[in-house]
């Protein structure tokens, strides 16, 4: 990996770079769309990554935090994209404790085997609405 700190790398480059998300323009809408914080603040795409620049970014359900350590341009295989950054132990037990919170809430709360069919959905509205006896 070449390391560019004199000239920098667009904010939703390096995001594409290290394989945070699977193209540029999606890294530009979460970036415009304000899910990815550069040094705790927000940022433009075209924003200059600098090293051990702190970034917060959502994917989904997960919020991750993590330090720049590599600057690249060209978009690597995984096992290298992994190189170019570090994530915060903070943010790691974070997001363990929001997965099983989640797998917990699924446990809880299961979701049927099937769609209710046309007689179980009127018999649904009908208890919603207060049509029950």
């Amino acid at each position: 990996m070449k390391d560019k700190p004199s000239e920098g790398i667009r904010l939703d480059k390096w995001l594409w770079a290290a394989r945070f998300y699977k193209t540029r323009a999606l890294a530009r809408e979460m970036v415009d769309g304000g899910k990815v914080h550069y040094n705790g603040q927000r940022s433009k795409p075209s924003k200059l990554v600098e090293l051990n620049a702190t970034l917060t970014l959502r994917q989904g359900n997960d919020e991750r935090t993590v330090i720049v350590k590599a600057v690249t341009e060209q978009r690597r295989p995984a096992t290298e994209a992994v190189l170019m950054y570090e994530e915060t132990t903070e943010s790691v037990e974070k997001r363990e404790k929001v997965a099983l919170a989640r797998k917990m809430n699924a446990l809880t709360m299961p979701h049927p085997d099937r769609r209710p069919d046309k007689k179980e959905r009127r018999d649904l509205m009908k208890f919603k609405h207060g049509e029950h006896e």
